[in-house]
C-alpha cells in the first residue's frame, strides 16, 4: 500500500529534475489507482529549502534582469522565469501533500494532481528553451514562491489560503498579458503552451479554493474575514494587482471578494509607499 507522506517527501526532497518528475508522476498514479495510507507517526519536518538542481543559480529578485520580448533572449528569459514558477509548483504541492495530515484522500488526489500538471508544464517550457538554444538553469532565478512556503507551514488552512490564493492566482493576473505580448510578436509556439498552462491553473487555483473553504468551514470561520486577516498577518507583499477577475471566478472567488481585493490592494500599495 502507498506511503503517501514518505514517498511525497522523497519527491519533494529529490534534486534532479527528472527524477523529481518520475516520482511524482509514478505517486500520482498509484493515489489515483490504488489504495494509500494517510497516517503516520512522525509530524512532517520543516523543509527550509526544497530539492534542486545546482543551477539555475539563485539570487536576489533585484537581480534578475527583465528583457523586452521583442527579442529571442526576451522570449528565453520569460519562458525560463515561468519554467522556474512551474518547478517552484511542483514543489509547492508535493508539500502540501506531505505536511498536512488527517486530510480527506481527496485532498491527496487533488494535490498530487496538481503536482503532475505542473510537471507537464515545466516539461513544455524546457523543451520550448530547448527549442531556442537554451535550457533551464541557463539564467539567474529568486526562490520567493518558496519562503511563502516556509512562513505557512504550520497550518493547511492558511497554506490554501497563501498560495494558491495568492502566489498561483497571480498566474492568472499576468498570463493574458504575456500572452498578447507574445502573439504581437508571433511566437504562436509559446502561446500555446502558456495558454494552455493558464486553463489548468483557473482549476489548480479552484482546488486551493475548495479546500480553504472547506477549512474555514471545519473551523465555523468565515472565509472572506479569515482570508483578509491572513492577507494582513502574511500575505501584504505579495498580493498585486490588477486581477483577472474572469479567470479568478472561475477559479472559486467571489464577486464581492474580488471586489473588496482591489481595495486591499490600494491599501496595502499606499501602507508600503509610507514605509
Amino acid at each position: 500500500m502507498t506511503d503517501v507522506f514518505t514517498q511525497s517527501l522523497q519527491a519533494l526532497l529529490c534534486c534532479s529534475t527528472e527524477d523529481k518528475i518520475r516520482k511524482i508522476r509514478a505517486l500520482y498514479q498509484q493515489v489515483s489507482d490504488d489504495d494509500f495510507v494517510t497516517s503516520h507517526r512522525e509530524a512532517a519536518r520543516k523543509i527550509p529549502e526544497p530539492g534542486r538542481p545546482m543551477l539555475p543559480m539563485h539570487v536576489h529578485p533585484t537581480e534578475v534582469k527583465r528583457r523586452r520580448l521583442g527579442s529571442v533572449e526576451g522570449r528565453i528569459a520569460l519562458i525560463h522565469a515561468v519554467a522556474h514558477i512551474e518547478f517552484n509548483a511542483m514543489n509547492l504541492a508535493l508539500d502540501a501533500v506531505y505536511r498536512f495530515r488527517d486530510m480527506p484522500c481527496k485532498y491527496y488526489r487533488d494535490w498530487m494532481r496538481v503536482a503532475s500538471e505542473e510537471a507537464t508544464h515545466f516539461k513544455l517550457l524546457s523543451a520550448r528553451l530547448h527549442e531556442l538554444s537554451s535550457h533551464y538553469g541557463a539564467l539567474p532565478v529568486h526562490g520567493g514562491m518558496w519562503a511563502m512556503a516556509v512562513e505557512t507551514d504550520y497550518d493547511v488552512m492558511v497554506r490554501m489560503a497563501l498560495v494558491p490564493r495568492v502566489l498561483e492566482a497571480r498566474g492568472l493576473d499576468v498570463t493574458p498579458p504575456m500572452l498578447q505580448k507574445l502573439s504581437a510578436v508571433n511566437d504562436s509556439k509559446t502561446v500555446a503552451i502558456l495558454s494552455r498552462i493558464l486553463d489548468e491553473e483557473v482549476e489548480h487555483v479552484k482546488i486551493g479554493n475548495r479546500w480553504f473553504g472547506a477549512a474555514c468551514q471545519q473551523r465555523g470561520l468565515a472565509t472572506d474575514e479569515t482570508f483578509k486577516s491572513l492577507l494582513y498577518k502574511h500575505g501584504k507583499a505579495a498580493l498585486r494587482g490588477p486581477f483577472n477577475k474572469p479567470a479568478r471566478l472561475k477559479a472559486g472567488f467571489s464577486e464581492s471578494e474580488l471586489n473588496e481585493l482591489d481595495g486591499i490592494e490600494q491599501l496595502f500599495r499606499e501602507e508600503a509607499a509610507l514605509v
